[in-house]
């Protein structure tokens, strides 16, 4: 049985993200039922290269995201009939973007008002409530809103900043959107009573595109990494072609000297920030990959255990070898074009293969005969304030999975050492010469509120036995260690499931528990590389630029929608499971439409600069505004996605001449005369603030926003109206501003941190004592260094 055998979706979403939250969910063996307008889903007819669909047939795009859905015709009008799909459902993923969504009785507020026992998941730019409900946006918009467009300082400061191509943020948005729909699933199990899930897919870009930079901002009084500059290496030029090399650690940074040859560039004194100290040494580390070959490179890297990659694209990452062996890609069942296979795997089956995508109102017939009927399990759920959850991960990927988890109720507990700390109390630049700077990161406090803090040396034998004695008082073991650190110990997952039976594991290798690459280091900026992230990301004239942002927290939010489905499947069967979430899985699967596209088009989709295939124009703009430091990086983003907004636009700026033309009036003509719109954009905005731009465009109907510094989106309307942020007390570092999570639950909670971030090894006593550690074990295991509340470096402060 799959674990949502049964569980019934009625989908009224349009759209990247509704689309691929109801995959998620349709893969997991959810009955979708996608509800649509007679002119059917804007998807069937999208190809991002614009290529032509023929007749009858659907864009190849929408093969994939619709793989074993249904798929219903309804008139706007016929309410029964689509209440009756409705009585007979468990939830409902909502979007405008269709007649039959945006009628007055298939509001979210309405469903939820005529069909309580549903949860009803809603996908809107910016949330349904607040003072920018109802403003228009896209994509490009959004990531300007969201801080995510400079994220940590990404592209040259002689050019433009650039926006992560692809449209990420709607990808993201889908994942968090089935994410909420699974986490809400498990009250209305208990209570038989459904609710609203109001998903603002602003609010998934903060959680995606940026990296915590108000708390980072706030707690500090500085940035993360000040101004805008490319990252060295970064993707470089070799002698044959690109590679992907990249520093996240203090040792990586001196390794890659001591290979390149440049030893004395090592300043072990100086406090590693993630900011890169490289920037002024890119004209001499270049020279030295220009003299090299990809492959000599990267077996160079490996050797010195740095992160490395080629730099996947649509027209080459299927025939990788890693993937070829791991079986990462598939071909779609209709039409044979290559798609990622599932962004994760549970258990040792492989997964059911999917089902062709639905023609249009293909089951229209056999809904209206019969509509749908759940299960209406009403069996006691698990909620998560019962799940206990032993969280050994570090740095961004693993704990942003276990922190939504411990937001949304669970028992977390972190494990960390003395002498290997989690990654991120490392990286926030505090000298080691001030008290407890192991506690001052404001990146750890971010992931890691609500949870709990255990101290454990896995290297002796007592810690061993400790840990053992953990796992079985545990229902789920999150890691994401490579391969071999728990080969070493011996913790496999038959290992975890004689300790505890029922127990699930989810592992996070970068890479995967097997194929060539397996043992490879991976950072979130090397999975961005290696899936085709990074490759439409950047200017046309340059190589391309990584986000060094989505690969963890996409990995993270991924691994969690595996780990609700396996506690679907245990709560069902009482059975426990291994669940392989691979990092890089989940990024091959956001960046699916690049191989879809060459594979059923012969397209090779490239990086564009801040232009994109869904809009035109879509561009940044220089306002008339000085920036926060004094100088002119000062942009608003404007996306024209239909020609009604391009209407709207030319009016607002007076109708001038040039906008006049009647080639302008079509999209494609609009694409054809970029660089005349573009120029004449610029001009305007560049004669007016921020402000007043976005106002003026704003009322006209126009999708805009101005390019925020991430530090600064915290002052948003939207986001105070909507509580995105909460102020956190915490015993050594300034009370401030901390994210929550990117919806809000008609059924609360009305505050998600509960808790500050533990200090380290902060619940040691209580912890150990419950697994019935006695007062004076509890001592000599501190007394031996098996626990401890301080790094080995650094103790005496």
């Amino acid at each position: 049985m799959e674990p949502l055998d049964g569980y019934v979706v009625v989908d009224f979403s349009s759209g990247i993200a509704g689309a691929y939250c109801t995959k998620l969910l349709a893969d997991a063996g959810a009955e979708v039922v996608k509800v649509e307008a007679p002119e059917g889903d804007q998807l069937r007819s999208w190809s991002a290269s614009h290529a032509e669909i023929a007749s009858g047939a659907d864009g190849a795009l929408f093969g994939f995201l619709a793989c074993s859905k249904h798929s219903v015709v309804a008139d706007p009008d016929e309410i029964d009939f689509v209440d009756r799909l409705l009585a007979g459902a468990d939830a409902v993923v909502w979007s405008r973007g269709s007649s039959v969504a945006e009628h007055p009785s298939f509001t979210p507020e309405a469903i939820h008002d005529r069909h309580p026992h549903l949860t009803v998941t809603a996908i809107t730019p910016f949330g349904l409530h607040g003072p920018w409900q109802d403003r228009p946006a896209t994509e490009f918009t959004l990531q300007a809103w969201s801080g995510g467009i400079i994220g940590l300082g990404r592209g040259a400061p002689d050019r433009a900043p650039v926006y992560v191509g692809g449209r990420i943020g709607e990808w993201v948005a889908g994942a968090y959107a089935a994410a909420g729909t699974l986490a809400s699933r498990v009250r209305t199990l208990d209570t038989g009573v459904g609710e609203l899930v109001d998903l603002s897919v602003l609010e998934s870009q903060i959680l995606s595109l940026t990296y915590y930079s108000v708390t980072f901002f706030e707690a500090l009084g500085r940035l993360m990494r000040p101004g805008r500059g490319l990252m060295v290496p970064g993707v470089a030029s070799a002698k044959d072609g690109m590679v992907a090399v990249g520093c996240g650690t203090a040792q990586q940074w001196f390794d890659l000297c001591a290979m390149v040859g440049h030893p004395e560039w090592i300043d072990e004194s100086a406090p590693f920030s993630i900011s890169g100290r490289a920037g002024d040494l890119a004209s001499e580390i270049a020279p030295w990959f220009a003299e090299h070959t990809v492959e000599e490179i990267r077996e160079l890297a490996t050797a010195f255990r740095i992160p490395n990659s080629l730099v996947a694209n649509g027209e080459n990452i299927a025939e990788m070898e890693h993937y070829r062996a791991r079986g990462s890609f598939v071909a779609n069942p209709r039409d044979g074009y290559t798609q990622p296979a599932p962004p994760f795997r549970l258990g040792s089956e492989p997964p059911p293969a999917p089902r062709p995508a639905p023609r249009l109102d293909e089951h229209g017939e056999r809904y209206r005969a019969t509509p749908p009927v759940a299960r209406r399990d009403t069996a006691k759920g698990l909620p998560f304030n019962g799940l206990r959850v032993l969280d050994m991960t570090a740095f961004w990927a693993g704990p942003s999975c276990t922190h939504l988890l411990a937001m949304l109720g669970a028992e977390v507990i972190h494990v960390e050492s003395t002498t290997r700390p989690d990654g991120t109390r490392l990286i926030a630049g505090v000298p080691l010469s001030e008290e407890q700077w192991w506690e001052r990161s404001p990146i750890f406090s971010s992931l890691n509120t609500n949870k709990k803090s255990v101290t454990l040396d896995f290297r002796s034998e007592r810690g061993i036995e400790v840990l053992h004695r953990l796992i079985q008082s545990c229902d789920v073991i999150v890691e994401n260690y490579t391969p071999r650190v728990l080969e070493q110990i011996g913790l496999d997952y038959e290992k975890v499931r004689s300790l505890r039976p029922d127990a699930i594991m989810v592992r996070m290798p970068g890479f995967g528990l097997d194929g060539p690459w397996r043992d490879n280091p991976a950072f979130a900026y090397i999975i961005e590389d290696a899936s085709g992230l990074t490759w439409l990301t950047g200017h046309p004239d340059q190589n391309p630029v990584e986000p060094f942002s989505i690969g963890d927290p996409n990995a993270g939010l991924h691994a969690l929608n595996a780990l609700l489905l396996a506690l679907e499947h245990r709560r069902r069967t009482g059975a426990g499971m291994l669940v392989e979430a691979a990092m890089v899985d989940a990024a091959m699967n956001v960046a699916a439409e690049q191989v879809i596209e060459h594979s059923a088009y012969g397209q090779l989709l490239v990086r564009d600069g801040n232009r994109g295939p869904e809009a035109a124009p879509q561009n940044l703009y220089r306002t008339a505004d000085i920036d926060e430091y004094g100088g002119n990086d000062s942009w608003v983003a404007v996306a024209v996605a239909t020609d009604e907004q391009w209407s709207g636009l030319r009016d607002a700026i007076g109708r001038p001449d040039w906008a006049m033309e009647s080639q302008l009036s079509t999209a494609s003509g609009r694409r054809e005369q970029h660089d005349l719109i573009d120029k004449n954009l610029a001009a305007w905005c560049g004669q007016r603030s921020a402000g007043e731009i976005v106002q003026i465009l704003w009322d006209a109907g126009v999708p805009v926003g101005k390019v925020m510094q991430p530090h600064r989106v915290a002052e948003l309307p939207q986001l105070e109206s909507r509580g995105f942020y909460e102020y956190v007390e915490h015993p050594v570092n300034p009370t401030v501003r901390h994210s929550t999570v990117p919806f809000t639950l008609s059924d609360g909670p009305e505050r998600w941190h509960m808790r500050h971030a533990p200090l380290l090894g902060e619940h040691n006593q209580e912890v150990l004592a419950g697994l019935g550690f006695g007062e004076s074990e509890i001592a000599a295991l501190e007394a031996d260094g098996v626990i401890g509340r301080a790094p080995a470096m650094g103790k005496g402060k």
